[in-house]
């Protein structure tokens, strides 16, 4: 909770939303974690809400992915610093929507389900990478061509470790992990 209080202070906030690469990259996923955080809480105190709705863990896997990719279109981004609704939402949306459901869904499903989850969005990553640092136009209106660039390589990077950690995977004895 302390962590998602932290991001709501409005200087907080104006730091981390005025370079696109710590917008992106670092106050979202920290909204992401502090929901995370903050899952044990509330699956204490509703136990049969989420037994009910995410027996399986995959509908709070599709939530978490729904809002992800939401918040990964550059439109979203613009409205979020130009519209007070819309940065509203990503204060609820990144860790109640996201953030809570990945916890507890992530015991949940499969190990291979896991692996599905990490590859799409190592492909994701990719791909938003490969758009931000070629695309010939300024994608968001409120930053700048090369904050756009800088967040690409964010996201080729993230894509890159994304991609070693797979690989780790499919080359590890997992007898010597039981």
């Amino acid at each position: 909770m302390a962590i998602f209080i932290l991001l709501a202070i409005p200087v907080v906030a104006q730091v981390l939303e005025s370079i696109m690469i710590m917008h992106m990259h670092m106050q979202m996923p920290l909204l992401v974690i502090s929901g995370f955080l903050m899952a044990v809480y509330f699956q204490r105190k509703f136990p049969g809400f989420f037994s009910k709705w995410n027996a399986d863990g995959i509908p709070g896997i599709l939530l978490f992915t729904i809002i992800m990719v939401y918040w990964m279109i550059p439109r979203t981004m613009d409205d979020a610093l130009g519209k007070i609704s819309v940065e509203v939402f990503k204060f609820i949306s990144l860790p109640f929507l996201a953030g809570l459901p990945l916890r507890d869904s992530w015991i949940k499903i499969s190990p291979m389900g896991k692996k599905a989850v990490i590859v799409m969005f190592t492909l994701l990553f990719y791909i938003m990478g490969f758009l931000y640092i070629k695309a010939p136009v300024q994608l968001c209106n409120n930053y700048l061509l090369i904050d756009q660039i800088t967040l690409g390589w964010g996201y080729m990077t993230m894509a890159i470790c994304f991609s070693i950690y797979l690989f780790y995977l499919a080359f590890i004895n997992k007898n010597e992990h039981v």
